[in-house]
């Protein structure tokens, strides 16, 4: 505990106040990055997961509220029923999340 008040003391005159900013650049980055970046991360994985996951008969939810079945698969396109005679083709990067089959999202 001592160690870390000395990282955010007032250098003393005469002391070495570059390498006590360095440390607090290095502790404010360190920060940023498991608050920020690492959760970004991690939800951009599991979106690419899901992605790839989608097959025929899944229900999903398009970025645009459309909710409809697979019908058809292809590499980055899916084809979607959302009514009776209604078929959408749609990009497969645009799915916001598959529906389980109590129309709730999927959990990873």
């Amino acid at each position: 505990m001592n160690a870390l008040a000395l990282l955010f003391a007032v250098p003393r005159e005469g002391g070495n106040s570059g390498t006590i900013f360095l440390v607090q650049m290095v502790l404010i980055f360190a920060i940023f990055y498991f608050l920020l970046l690492r959760p970004q991360a991690k939800e951009r994985q599991r979106h690419e997961d899901m992605l790839k996951a989608v097959k025929k008969g899944d229900e999903v939810v398009t970025n645009g509220g459309i909710i409809g079945k697979v019908v058809h698969v292809d590499d980055n396109r899916l084809t979607i029923r959302t009514g009776e005679n209604t078929k959408l083709t749609v990009d497969r990067t645009r799915l916001a999340s598959v529906l389980d089959v109590k129309g709730e999202p999927k959990e990873a």
